[in-house]
């Protein structure tokens, strides 16, 4: 038996902080009605056809039932598509979130995005900079610089000084983004560990050098100027000594370089020369093949020792490095960069009121790029794979042998690298230059721009006073 009823259907506008009912309708349908033979009543049960899902969505976390009629927290969904306040539902090839003034080039199969800047004249200068900018002389050096980054950061990071570089120098300034940064393609070098023919790592500090390097003859230029930034420092350093004879200058700012505690000193060894008889010279003999028998018996235990230290270091870092290639290290990374990427960010500045929506959004924009989680990860295996074949001496007791003009610039609140370790960088460094800039942090070319510039003008005009 059926009798007819009205059925109230309610329509749900979901809007961003609430619920809105938008009408609702009546219609007749039928309810059957059936008696249970064992009862002595009817039951009433509804036939109509119920909505299989919606949502409604409040000032907190959105709530969606499911055709089972299970609820689903719509807001924690929402927030695993974003990292660092950057959606990750539509991740995009790098050309496609390129500056117009971007540029790319190949260079041993990877895409790498780069800038370039050139002087520009005295009156286009006086629109882009303003009177005070205008009016700094050009030293014409004919040396172009190259700009490098430090870790997490790209390009974006020198935006305020490439044209003002280039006005004060007279020459071409380029930047670019080292592998698994900024908009540089991204390679996933996972699959292709086990391969025969085994290409340099792209995130290796190798091919950072090597495109350094690369880009000097880009500029069709026989020397540059490196500018280093942080990590950057440690790329501008290591391109020092693998090509000593193309680098006029290095400009380390806040560099991430561990100063030696001491300075290696020259030790004069002449023979004492003093021995008034054979005798004395005998035991002088005698003691001096004692003394080197001790020293290589030691050297010998050394040496055992440290081999058997370096298998289980590489036993360690193979393990390690498995488990950073495996997919719970690219989580990890994810969740690492979502919940101290921004923060970071801030941190890095004097003043983290300065760092406003645009820097924020300059930092993030690579993590819209395909790729961007592994590549980060493979970008920190290789640097810790760095060395396992290395027969070149540690760069802290290399610091001494740079003879080419060095300035270092550091902020005297620097929160990610101390002023002090660039105080110590100094005095490793034979003849360089440090200057420390007042109320600033980590980013000395972006939070101090003016101040920047003045100390590079300076440092340029002492070290190449002759080209001017």
């Amino acid at each position: 038996m059926s009798v007819a009823a009205t059925v109230f259907q309610y329509h749900f506008q979901h809007i961003p902080n609430g619920i809105a009912i938008s009408r609702n309708t009546q219609s007749r349908q039928p309810y059957n009605v059936f008696s249970h033979p064992s009862s002595g009543h009817r039951n009433l049960t509804l036939a109509t056809t119920v909505p299989h899902a919606f949502s409604l969505s409040g000032s907190g976390a959105g709530a969606q039932y499911s055709s089972a009629g299970e609820l689903v927290d719509t807001g924690r969904n929402e927030r695993k598509k974003r990292i660092a306040g950057v959606d990750q539902d539509e991740l995009l090839d790098p050309k496609h979130l390129a500056d117009p003034d971007s540029c790319f080039c190949e260079f041993q199969g990877v895409e790498i995005h780069h800038k370039l800047y050139e002087p520009e004249s005295r009156s286009s200068d006086n629109s882009l900079y303003g009177q005070h900018e205008a009016q700094t002389p050009s030293l014409e050096l004919g040396l172009p610089m190259i700009l490098l980054h430090g870790f997490g950061a790209s390009v974006f990071s020198w935006n305020k000084v490439m044209k003002r570089l280039a006005s004060l120098t007279g020459s071409k300034v380029l930047a670019f983004d080292r592998p698994a940064f900024g908009l540089t393609s991204r390679h996933n070098t996972f699959e292709t560990q086990s391969s025969d023919a085994k290409p340099l790592n792209p995130y290796s500090m190798a091919f950072s050098v090597l495109a350094t390097l690369y880009f000097i003859d880009f500029l069709a230029a026989q020397k540059a100027i490196l500018v280093g930034h942080s990590a950057g420092s440690l790329v501008a350093v290591d391109a020092y000594f693998e090509a000593p004879e193309r680098i006029a200058a290095l400009i380390l700012v806040a560099p991430a370089i561990l100063a030696p505690r001491a300075i290696p000193k020259v030790v004069d060894t002449k023979g004492d020369g003093s021995d008034s008889n054979n005798q004395g010279k005998l035991r002088f003999k005698l003691f001096e093949i004692l003394h080197k028998f001790i020293k290589y018996v030691t050297q010998s235990i050394i040496q055992m020792m440290k081999r058997m230290v370096d298998m289980l270091n590489s036993l360690y870092k193979k393990a390690l490095l498995s488990v950073l290639r495996s997919a719970f290290a690219v989580m990890l990374v994810r969740m690492i960069i979502d919940k101290f990427g921004v923060a970071a960010v801030r941190t890095a500045w004097y003043d983290s009121k300065k760092v406003d929506e645009h820097i924020i959004d300059g930092y993030t924009k690579p993590l819209r790029t395909k790729g961007w989680d592994k590549a980060l990860v493979e970008f920190t295996a290789a640097m810790l794979a760095k060395g396992e074949s290395e027969t070149k001496p540690p760069l802290s007791k290399q610091l001494h042998e740079i003879s080419c003009p060095v300035l270092i610039v550091t902020g005297d609140t620097d929160r990610i690298v101390p002023s002090w370790n660039a105080e110590r960088l100094s005095r490793a460094i034979p003849h360089s230059k440090l200057e420390v800039i007042k109320n600033c942090g980590h980013l000395p070319h972006e939070e101090k721009v003016d101040e920047f510039v003045r100390v590079v003008e300076k440092f340029l005009q002492r070290a190449f006073g002759g080209l001017v």
